[in-house]
């Protein structure tokens, strides 16, 4: 039997980072935007939302230094399972249990995580996205 995904996608909104309540495990739960190869009928692209969970150190990574818009490469296990609601009904949930959450964005490089000050606001690397200004004669190639 085989149950592997591979999705790349940015996420919708910022990682819920939570701890068991037996044991106090990182859990991080977030949503990942998959844009689809081809186009509806007016000629926009759509996109399917795929749930991901992460556990453990990987869900304290994703936790402390993912946001809204970041683009992963997430590598997991397709999972279903179900509940039953306050209303009584029952609600099946499919989600991807990553395995690996890679960090695609260079705007992640230079992100810290939340808890941290700060502090080195003469960064050399803080601005990667910002296009580099160099005279045509400097540049070697």
């Amino acid at each position: 039997m085989l149950n592997r995904v591979v999705l790349v996608g940015r996420l919708t909104r910022d990682p819920d980072l939570r701890y068991t309540t037996n044991g106090g495990v990182a859990v991080t739960r977030f949503t990942v935007a998959v844009n689809r190869k081809f186009t509806n009928q007016q000629g926009e692209r759509e996109a399917d939302f795929i749930n991901i969970v992460a556990w453990r150190n990987l869900a304290e990574n994703c936790g402390n230094y993912l946001r809204k818009g970041s683009l992963v490469a997430v590598e997991g296990r397709i999972q279903t399972r179900s509940y039953e609601n306050q209303e009584g009904r029952t609600v099946y949930v499919t989600e991807v249990v990553a395995d690996d959450v890679r960090f695609l964005d260079t705007r992640g490089v230079s992100k810290k995580p939340k808890d941290q000050d700060d502090q080195d606001q003469d960064d050399p690397f803080g601005k990667l996205d910002d296009p580099i200004d160099l005279p045509e004669d400097k540049i070697p190639f």
